[in-house]
């Protein structure tokens, strides 16, 4: 891979912008759901489905659109895909901060995550083109950062804009971080050497021809994830519901999930040479020898299910109104927040190792590898919500919980084998 540009502190910058991005357009996701009650009322809205749906919307835009965005990206260049999505991202809110009924909201939704997955699908190619074999799992780690802190991010800042400042103005807080972005864009350059890149891409493409790479962490990325979008309905009904907590108060509950995402930063670089491929079709002179997953990862994947047994059973009433003539008690708070310390080493450690494997596994068509693992996920997060709810009204917070455990201790295996 050809290094464009020699400055440390340019292509630093160009990492960071895209981190950022990438950040904005996931928190954008989730910090709709703390204005839900006050849509609601506005429109006059009773079913939680039908408001839902501006999440899943959003959320199978992302997932379609990254494979779109990643393939023009490829062919244009990054720098064009990312000015145009990004304006027109900033544009999509607009009319949703403005909306006069629900059907706007859902479409301006659908029209946001269409645009918003610019930077999410070509971000890992633009890593790749501006880093060197040795500083690229860390620029992997910073861009991870920013896309798993999102979900994490937007019900705390969206709570606390909800409570004191309505829920259209969570849509012009998220305007003005867009057009700051826009402009950290415009101001870098081209990062992608067409020419070269399509002289090689048809024998780069029969080289690292193995597919079960992508089919099998995808289908664990994606299942992962989609849990981690089920705490943003899980935890709504534990906290607000069932505690009383405040919108603001009750989102600072997915402080568990961000802080640790931000101390892992430091360790996954460190453990890269743990999850370097072995790409088909290079000379053994310089072929890295296979090694299994390293011990950090491997802990996450056994920590998934153990987080949310913690969770489910620390979230609900220890006596319920049918025991006690007074209300309901339940166990400190403290214990179901710090589940989601579990949520967000497993949710941290899995999205950094899945995007820099598969990147390095198709480093010609790193965007394209990288993309079709976000689509699997992002249509996973965005259809399971919508039964989410459901699923808790019915089976309770323990029992649901309890079910997805069950379905991450089958899939424990996928990290150690593949």
């Amino acid at each position: 891979m050809l290094l464009l540009f020699k400055s440390a502190a340019y292509r630093s910058f160009i990492v960071g912008a895209v981190s950022v991005s990438s950040a904005c357009a996931i928190s954008y996701s989730t910090s709709y759901t703390p204005g839900i009650p006050g849509i609601k009322e506005s429109f006059d809205i009773s079913s939680d489905t039908v408001v839902l749906l501006g999440l899943t919307t959003y959320m199978l835009s992302l997932a379609f659109e990254c494979l779109v965005f990643a393939s023009l990206s490829e062919l244009y260049g990054r720098r064009p895909v990312y000015l145009i999505t990004t304006l027109a991202f900033a544009c999509s809110v607009i009319p949703l901060a403005l909306a006069r009924d629900i059907h706007t909201i859902l479409v301006c939704r659908a029209l946001g995550g269409v645009f918003g997955s610019a930077t999410i699908a070509g971000g890992p190619g633009t890593i790749n083109d501006v880093t060197s074999r040795r500083y690229r799992a860390l620029a992997f780690s910073l861009w991870s950062l920013g896309a798993m802190n999102g979900p994490a991010i937007g019900p705390i800042f969206g709570g606390f804009v909800y409570q004191y400042l309505g829920w259209r103005w969570i849509n012009w807080v998220i305007l003005c971080r867009a057009s700051v972005l826009a402009v950290a864009l415009f101001l870098s350059k081209e990062t992608y050497e067409l020419a070269i890149l399509r002289a090689r891409a048809r024998t780069q493409q029969e080289q690292t021809g193995d597919l079960r790479w992508c089919l099998f962490w995808n289908l664990y990325v994606g299942v992962i994830y989609a849990i981690l979008f089920l705490c943003f309905v899980s935890y709504p009904i534990a906290f607000q519901e069932h505690r009383g907590w405040l919108p603001g108060i009750a989102g600072l509950g997915y402080c568990g999930i961000a802080p640790v995402s931000s101390s892992l930063f430091s360790v996954s670089p460190s453990s890269s040479a743990a999850s370097s491929p072995v790409i088909r079709g290079t000379p053994a002179r310089v072929r890295s020898p296979p090694r299994p997953p390293s011990v950090p990862y491997a802990l996450g994947a056994i920590l998934s299910p153990l987080g949310e047994f913690w969770f489910s059973w620390t979230a609900v009433a220890t006596t319920t109104t049918a025991q006690s003539s007074s209300a309901p008690t339940y166990t400190h708070w403290i214990y179901p927040i710090l589940a989601g310390v579990s949520f967000g080493m497993v949710n941290t450690l899995i999205f950094i190792y899945s995007a820099h494997y598969l990147a390095g596994s198709y480093p010609i068509y790193a965007a394209s590898a990288v993309a079709d693992n976000a689509m699997v996920r992002y249509v996973f997060a965005g259809a399971l919500p919508l039964a989410g709810h459901r699923l808790y009204e019915s089976m309770g917070i323990a029992w649901t919980g309890t079910l997805l455990g069950q379905v991450e201790v089958a899939l424990t295996p996928i990290p150690f084998v593949f």
